[in-house]
């Protein structure tokens, strides 16, 4: 359950790691840093598919920086917290539920018990997409939320209802547990620079792959058809065009001009009918925000620096408008 550290990657110090335990069970792994007596409330980092809490080290130093404490988790089935199929390189999930048990947890052995208030979400893709389903809820305990790249649908996804039907058809038949067609156990940071989808950064993705490389067991390869299936019916509660409505929590969403992973119009346009929202989309970015070029890293915190611990009421997205031509 310890954390990884190599020289391109070194751990900011003083975290704590720590095993928490869904309610039905399941292991996972969290870390938590304290930024010192001056604080200004506690980040929570809820990453994406297939990450891991080393690859957030980098973030995590600037956030303690910003004088935040900081957590983090591992989402079930990746990182170093329990796997849900024999071959541990399935990226895998029945119901995406599950990870919100999986946030409940966090909260409630981490955040609650160790961490400073105010508590403010630092969500990515997958990591996001829970933190707004939490939020829609009711049951938000983040006083704001800064997403980047969130799941909302799929980049470029044609015949959409064939897919689902065809997914859901093979789960049915017992092959939720294979690698979607075409995919494998290779890590997508092990792939190579060039031609990638996630980062224009060379040197950031070369510190992923080496990390990767240095302690293989944190990562996964593609998701199964099972994953797959899943994420169709979690996003399919975004298509509702009142739902972002009835979101209260404010929330700032950064998107990526370039993602070629998620769909960055269909995240503007729910982002256009939150109630305390705004999104600012940052040209030229690839899906991994914060793994980004510095110019474009930049521009992310200055937004972020503006928006927590924000100054602007509840709704009030006037301060972070002089970014939306960036």
């Amino acid at each position: 359950m310890e954390l990884c550290t190599i020289l391109e990657n070194p751990a900011p110090p003083g975290a704590v790691v720590s095993a928490v335990a869904a309610r039905d069970n399941w292991n996972l792994r969290a870390a938590r840093w304290s930024c010192g007596a001056a604080c200004a409330g506690t980040i929570a980092i809820l990453p994406g598919r297939a990450e891991f809490i080393e690859k957030y080290f980098e973030v995590i130093g600037e956030l303690l920086s910003r004088n935040f404490d900081v957590a983090i988790l591992d989402w079930r089935g990746q990182g170093l917290s329990g796997r849900l199929a024999k071959d541990p390189r399935k990226g895998h999930i029945g119901d995406f539920r599950a990870f919100e048990r999986d946030l409940d947890a966090f909260v409630e052995q981490v955040l609650e018990p160790f961490c400073r208030p105010p508590w403010f979400a630092l969500g990515h893709s997958m990591g996001a997409t829970v933190a707004l389903a939490k939020a829609r809820a009711g049951r938000s305990v983040f006083a704001r939320m800064v997403l980047t790249a969130p799941m909302i649908d799929i980049h470029g996804l044609r015949l959409r209802r064939a897919l689902r039907m065809f997914a859901r058809a093979l789960v049915m038949l017992g092959q939720g547990r294979r690698f979607v067609p075409g995919g494998g156990p290779k890590p997508y940071m092990l792939e190579n620079f060039e031609g990638n989808l996630l980062t224009s950064d060379s040197s950031r993705h070369a510190r992923a792959a080496a990390i990767v490389e240095a302690a293989p067991e944190l990562a996964i390869g593609d998701p199964t058809i099972g994953w797959i299936n899943a994420a169709f019916r979690f996003m399919r509660r975004f298509e509702d065009v009142a739902y972002p409505c009835r979101i209260l929590t404010p929330i700032l969403i950064v998107a990526a001009g370039s993602d070629r992973v998620v769909d960055t119009a269909a995240t503007e346009y729910f982002a256009s009918r939150l109630k305390a929202g705004k999104c600012l989309t940052l040209a030229n970015a690839r899906h991994e925000i914060l793994m980004e070029r510095d110019s474009l890293r930049e521009l992310f915190w200055t937004a972020f620096d503006t928006f927590l611990p924000g100054e602007c009421a509840a709704g009030d997205s006037a301060v972070i408008n002089q970014f939306m031509d960036n």
